[in-house]
């Protein structure tokens, strides 16, 4: 009998983020969708600040989440291989200007699933 080395590598799958408006969360859905049978690990934003929610009722207590929510989708910028931007009829708002201007700093491949 044949035993596997216990100092065997796996390579892990391929990491995509994905950037864009919350306003298009059923796009966010469906691209994490097809991105996950594609095989990559998805990072996405955990949460649609344009849906009320008890968590950011609070307009003072939105304005620091979102914030907080800005800053560690660039730490998901950070740990990904490649950004996929969700940006339906080529929409790209400031936010998401400044994640791909960010993810190009990085040197970060940008795919769309529009054209810009």
């Amino acid at each position: 009998m044949r035993h596997q080395s216990v100092h065997t590598t796996v390579s892990r799958p391929p990491i995509v983020v994905l950037c864009g408006s919350t306003k298009f969360w059923e796009q966010f859905t469906e691209a994490a969708l097809y991105e996950t049978v594609a095989g990559w690990i998805v990072l996405a934003p955990g949460c649609n600040l344009t849906q009320p929610h008890p968590l950011w009722a609070d307009p003072a207590q939105a304005d620091r989440l979102k914030q907080v929510l800005d800053d560690l989708h660039l730490r998901k910028i950070d740990l990904a291989d490649e950004v996929l931007v969700i940006n339906p009829g080529g929409y790209i708002g400031d936010s998401t200007a400044r994640e791909i201007a960010y993810a190009r700093s990085l040197g970060k491949p940008i795919r769309y699933t529009h054209p810009a």
